[in-house]
């Protein structure tokens, strides 16, 4: 009998620890990690999104990590795409994997594929709510034409809450909104086995404000600063930076910046949070359950590929 081989996906929210025992996971099966952090996937962006160290680096081999520069236009349909490759090239070698991080719908992408209709992010659904107020409903009719000419044909176009959630679908994933709406779960050429991690809300949120504290320290301000020309692009529009580029303006004070970005770093892991909890295909742990969560892969990855 030939078994499938299994990607081992181990996500949770912002600031949990999934770094550490992800490259514990990583040594102990002797693969690879491949990311699903999308914010880490921009080289020029390393402080701001905790993205692993060098030392991390030369421990595991990691793939997407500083990939793309912010310059770069790229989404989770693109990423879909470039994971499945890079997945069914590396098993072709091995017959365990681990996808690791905690964008969501980039994890998403690679389990079920794009046909799903994505929850919309809150930077995404303010962007198209600032074009509308500023540009009118004739712009956002003509960019719905411009993205999604089938959907244009279908839509009312005097409603402009439809349009605009139809744009915000467009840019999230790259593509036309007419093209997603199957809700059918893409077969994969490999096992799936979730690993989630989590703490106590009031654990989590500490280490997400002290983690903060760290990245100011080491220079995010400085990181925030040297893109400041660029601030306009999405990949800035971000936590961590927007926050900043509003101190950078000059409406609001250093410290409300700071307490700002672990407000939004908080709301983000709520977020995070309730669309995993939506999955009942994830096995939860807390981080420091290592040996649990050692035992449980093992239980569950038939010896043959271990």
């Amino acid at each position: 009998m030939i078994l499938k081989p299994t990607l081992l996906v181990v996500l949770g929210p912002t600031g949990v620890g999934k770094t550490n025992i992800s490259l514990d996971l990583a040594e102990h099966l002797c693969c690879p990690i491949v990311s699903s952090d999308s914010r880490q996937f921009y080289r020029e962006l390393k402080i701001g999104t905790a993205a692993p160290t060098e030392e991390q680096l030369n421990r595991v081999k990691h793939y997407f990590i500083g990939s793309h520069s912010i310059f770069d236009e790229y989404n989770a349909g693109q990423y879909e795409l470039d994971a499945i490759q890079l997945l069914d090239e590396l098993f072709k070698k091995m017959d365990v994997m681990m996808l690791v991080g905690g964008s969501m719908m980039y994890i998403d992408a690679v389990c079920n594929g794009m046909d799903d209709i994505p929850t919309v992010d809150e930077v995404t659904r303010a962007f198209w709510q600032k074009q509308y107020a500023d540009h009118g409903l004739e712009f956002i009719q003509n960019e719905l034409k411009r993205l999604d000419p089938k959907h244009y044909e279908e839509v009312a176009l005097q409603n402009p809450k439809r349009i605009i959630h139809a744009l915000e679908i467009c840019i999230m994933t790259g593509k036309p909104y007419s093209d997603l709406r199957t809700g059918k779960r893409k077969k994969r050429n490999f096992n799936i086995l979730k690993i989630g991690l989590n703490r106590a809300r009031p654990e989590l949120f500490e280490r997400i404000n002290s983690r903060v504290d760290e990245m100011m320290a080491e220079g995010l301000l400085h990181e925030a600063e040297q893109f400041y020309p660029s601030k306009h692009l999405n990949t800035l529009n971000t936590v961590g930076y927007k926050e900043l580029y509003e101190y950078l303006d000059g409406k609001w004070t250093l410290d409300f910046a700071v307490n700002m970005i672990k407000q939004d770093s908080r709301r983000y892991a709520k977020r995070q949070l309730t669309w995993f909890k939506r999955d009942k295909e994830i096995n939860w742990f807390e981080p420091d359950e290592k040996a649990n969560i050692v035992k449980f892969i093992t239980d569950k990855i038939t010896p043959n590929h271990l």
